[in-house]
């Protein structure tokens, strides 16, 4: 089941049947839902671009969609991919003029896809600490949700380590209350634009607060929003050197994923080249995983990558 609600942007008339982020997830039945696209014809996109074979691929994959992160500019060329959706930066979409945005806006709405999942949701705004300006923060996330949500966001990825890091010297108590405060009161935000935020675990060198996904769990718990989940970043979740067994702990709270090889955060193309790759991918599999999973690389091209790490999910995602 999607996680959009009855208000959003134009949707074609061919939708598939709906489908949940998670297979045992009560929470979704909190928020007004409906599908987003034809998955079907989408796979059979995929299909063409893994293997170059026509004809239906809905099984290929399960349940799991494949999108990339990528700046506003490719998102053509994710279409050509046959990806299910696209995921930009959220501040990018925030600093367009309103003609840049309208430009943006039309492109996706002709395309067979939605820029589903948006990251970099905070960059130029505090969040914890002694500068937080709570009016601009207020304003800021609420002009960036109705802008994403137009193009079809479901899922506001909550990382932003330089928004929510603890400043030095800052009591850490206090920090963290901030972050809740901030988390509660973004989550009725995402209720009302008809999405979900999900607060991603980052490696120590990107963040000083929230390194893993059971820290993410347990303030998702803490902050008891129904909008308010986690997603998981397979590469962060190396770097940290957190088993993936904690994912089935989680399960229940996770929304989205972002995956990229943790040997210099390219895209991943071989079973091969991490020993946990066999280990994750289980464990989504046994947890009837529903949703997202983005490739986020920036150390590498879509046109040069994108194929062979297509093969790659297909081998991995059929266990």
């Amino acid at each position: 089941m999607s996680l959009l609600s009855a208000k959003g942007p134009p949707v074609r008339a061919s939708r598939g049947p709906n489908h949940s982020h998670s297979g045992s997830s009560g929470w979704l039945r909190s928020v007004d839902c409906r599908p987003f696209r034809d998955k079907l014809t989408r796979r059979a996109l995929m299909a063409g671009a893994v293997a170059g074979a026509a004809g239906r691929a809905y099984g290929r994959f399960g349940s799991v969609e494949l999108g990339v992160c990528e700046p506003a500019a490719h998102f053509e060329q994710a279409v050509a991919f046959g990806f299910d959706y696209y995921e930009p930066e959220a501040s990018e979409i925030a600093a367009m003029d309103d003609g840049a945005f309208a430009q943006f806006k039309a492109r996706v709405l002709r395309s067979p896809i939605r820029c589903k999942a948006f990251r970099s949701f905070i960059r130029s705004h505090k969040i914890v600490g002694g500068d937080v300006r709570p009016d601009d923060l207020h304003a800021y996330v609420n002009r960036t949700m109705a802008r994403c949500r137009e193009v079809g966001c479901e899922v506001m990825v909550f990382g932003s380590g330089g928004a929510r890091n603890v400043p030095p010297g800052f009591p850490r108590e206090r920090a963290m209350d901030q972050l809740r405060g901030f988390l509660r009161a973004a989550g009725d935000a995402a209720r009302r634009h008809g999405m979900v935020i999900g607060i991603e675990q980052l490696r120590r060198e990107e963040s000083n607060v929230i390194n893993t996904v059971g820290e993410a769990v347990a303030l998702a718990r803490e902050v008891a929003h129904p909008n308010v989940r986690i997603i998981v970043d397979y590469y962060h979740l190396r770097k940290t050197n957190e088993n993936p067994d904690v994912m089935w702990k989680a399960r229940h709270d996770i929304v989205h994923l972002h995956f990229a090889n943790p040997s210099g955060r390219v895209w991943p193309k071989r079973p091969e080249e991490d020993p946990e790759y066999r280990h994750f991918f289980r464990i989504v599999r046994e947890m009837n995983y529903r949703g997202g999973l983005t490739i986020e690389a920036p150390n590498g091209s879509m046109e040069k990558d994108a194929e062979a790490s297509l093969r790659f999910f297909a081998e991995m995602l059929a266990g």
